[in-house]
């Protein structure tokens, strides 16, 4: 989850994007507006050139669209004047059919795109959103560079089980190195974090940092992003575009789930690793680049290149160095800590339980506290996390009682009920309580009927028997006693 808003992005604003758009017809405003708001963006709209010109001036905008052709002033001057200031604002030109050539132009002059009337929505949408990405990601690495080396210092990785700090440690040694590393671990445990640190404590630290979702979109539109294309290499080319690859010269780019990539653009990426140059699509000419690579990702790759669906040398060239990153079930130690970090976050998000040095007064009570450390986590770090923010919202006084904990936690392992001395549920017993009181009485009476058999317990209740194990340690429950 992140931090904050993307900068420049005004608080409260929580769109895909604010998008101005300059057109002195009102169906052109009114069809536009109508088609970005139904895709989540923010937009307002000006009707002629010096109103698009103020609005400029007095607020920000992730992009703007911008007529050609406007009574007042034309589309190129306001382009012009733009530029001047703003050298960073995707601008897209609307042109009528028939002014390419001067679209063209206006592309030499600082246009991001242009599009003709009457334009592809689906394209349109497409652009728009690679665009606005495109220029949120630059805007991030500019606050990635003063911030990372502080934020993903050692020190502010949580976790001390001897497991994380023997990671840590291979950290600090393979960050320096320009080597190939490969990070590996389940959905949850931290895979981006560890590759940030080993950038921001690297000799790249002051560089950029790319990440690269791998799994989403077509591969064409993946080699695309990644290598960059030429003028008229394909349908809708109008300008040549830099790839992630040229984006992360001198820095690192991070492949995030490396094992979804196609076997052609693996092909293309094990080019990269070994000659340090690539083609942009439709190019004959290579660009070499300096670039740091790290992988990550959930998958068995050795086991995907034995069922031949990934490249055996392209799995070498990214298991230089491997860091496995352990699921949380194993390093459990690290829980009571990573609570402690996740309170104090949320609570100074929210505002709630602070004291006069804005720490957290937040704590999950015994009961609480005991589930977390006896849940399995199947989504590691960022259940837990999930888990805290949800306290935080929901608490209602600085002892954080089970209750508010999800119902995956309370119903995987099941309750800690307190019993009088009569060995009954107190007046004041929550639902989950008596539900695991219930339970643990039928599973007394399952095991009393085979004489302690816990299989035919498990074959009287209808359950697997790794389950009924399960209840009956979680359940505080002795298998022998009599009822």
């Amino acid at each position: 989850m992140p931090d904050k808003l993307p900068p420049d992005v005004p608080d409260g604003d929580l769109s895909k994007g604010r998008i101005l758009v300059v057109d002195d017809e009102a169906d052109i405003r009114e069809s536009l507006e109508t088609l970005l708001d139904l895709e989540g963006y923010s937009v307002e709209l000006a009707q002629n050139a010096t109103e698009g010109l103020r609005k400029m001036e007095s607020g920000h905008y992730d992009l703007v669209l911008l007529d050609l052709m406007m009574p007042d002033r034309s589309g190129m001057e306001v382009l012009r004047e733009v530029r001047e200031r703003d050298s960073e604002t995707p601008i897209i030109m609307i042109t009528a059919y028939g002014s390419v050539e001067v679209a063209v132009n206006a592309l030499k002059a600082g246009a991001s795109y242009y599009f003709s009337k009457p334009w592809d929505n689906e394209k349109l949408l497409i652009e728009v959103d690679q665009m606005i990405a495109r220029t949120r990601l630059e805007h991030e690495n500019v606050q990635l560079k003063r911030a990372l080396k502080q934020r993903y210092s050692f020190p502010n990785i949580v976790g001390r089980s001897d497991r994380m700090l023997r990671i840590l440690d291979m950290v600090s040694q393979v960050a320096p190195s320009r080597a190939t590393v490969l990070i590996t671990g389940e959905t949850g445990t931290g895979k981006e974090l560890i590759a940030k640190a080993i950038h921001a404590n690297s000799a790249r630290a002051d560089q950029i940092f790319v990440p690269v979702n791998t799994g989403s979109g077509t591969p064409d539109l993946l080699e695309s992003a990644l290598f960059g294309h030429v003028k008229g290499s394909f349908t809708g080319a109008v300008a040549s575009r830099k790839g992630y690859f040229e984006t992360a010269n001198k820095g690192t780019i991070f492949f995030d789930e490396i094992g979804t990539i196609s076997p052609e653009t693996q092909a293309k990426l094990l080019r990269v690793i070994q000659e340090r140059e690539f083609m942009p699509v439709g190019s004959s000419e290579t660009i070499r680049v300096d670039v740091r690579i790290i992988a990550a990702t959930n998958a068995d790759l050795r086991k995907m290149v034995e069922e031949g669906r990934f490249r055996e040398d392209l799995y070498y060239r990214l298991n230089v160095i491997n860091i496995n990153l352990p699921p949380l079930r194993e390093r459990k130690e690290d829980v009571p800590r990573l609570v402690e970090y996740f309170f104090a976050r949320y609570c100074r998000e929210n505002e709630k339980f602070l004291d006069a040095e804005s720490r957290s007064l937040l704590r999950f009570d015994a009961d609480a506290m005991q589930l977390l450390m006896d849940y399995n986590w199947p989504g590691n770090v960022r259940e837990l996390e999930n888990a805290v923010e949800r306290a935080v919202v929901l608490a209602s006084s600085p002892s954080v009682p089970a209750d508010v904990l999800p119902d995956s936690i309370l119903q995987a392992s099941g309750m800690r009920i307190r019993q009088d001395a009569f060995g009954s549920l107190p007046a004041d017993a929550s639902l989950f309580e008596m539900v695991a009181d219930f339970e643990r009485r039928k599973i007394l009476e399952s095991l009393e009927a085979v004489n302690g058999s816990q299989t035919g317990a498990a074959e009287r209740l209808h359950i697997p028997l790794s389950t009924l194990n399960q209840k009956i340690k979680r359940l505080g429950i002795d298998p022998k006693r009599k009822m």
